[in-house]
């Protein structure tokens, strides 16, 4: 899906992901927001577009904080010869306000705009 159409900002991070449903080995984290996640498997696998999957995501960055658990909805599957990629909806989950919490963390770590420069910004946009 286009960035410009999307709902939610997307943050690039990586993580393994446990889906004993689509693959006994795991598939790797592309990117999360508050309402989804991209996956992608270094080989084909099959996925029904009809099941919830529940996903256990381990983040690289937050691998001390344990594994999260949650049920998804796979939105699109784009396969390769060698690989597969998968977009996921988030469904009501026991770890959804965790997942929340860790993008809430993303998104004050990805600010590029300092307090500095939001004022610098503000008073030079209006002179």
């Amino acid at each position: 899906m286009n960035s410009d159409t999307r709902k939610t900002e997307r943050y690039d991070d990586i993580g393994r992901v446990d889906a004993p449903a689509i693959s006994p080995m795991p598939g790797v984290l592309d990117n999360i927001s508050m309402t989804g996640c991209k996956v992608h498997y270094q080989f084909p696998v099959t996925v029904n577009p009809e099941d919830d999957i529940e996903l256990s995501i381990m983040f690289a960055r937050a691998a001390t904080e344990g594994r999260f658990t949650l049920l998804c909805h796979p939105q699109w599957v784009k396969n390769g010869d060698d690989f597969t990629e998968i977009g996921f909806k988030f469904l009501p989950s026991k770890d959804l306000v965790h997942i929340s919490d860790y993008i809430e963390d993303l998104y004050m770590e990805n600010r590029t705009d300092s307090l500095a420069d939001q004022i610098v910004g503000s008073i030079c946009g209006s002179i």
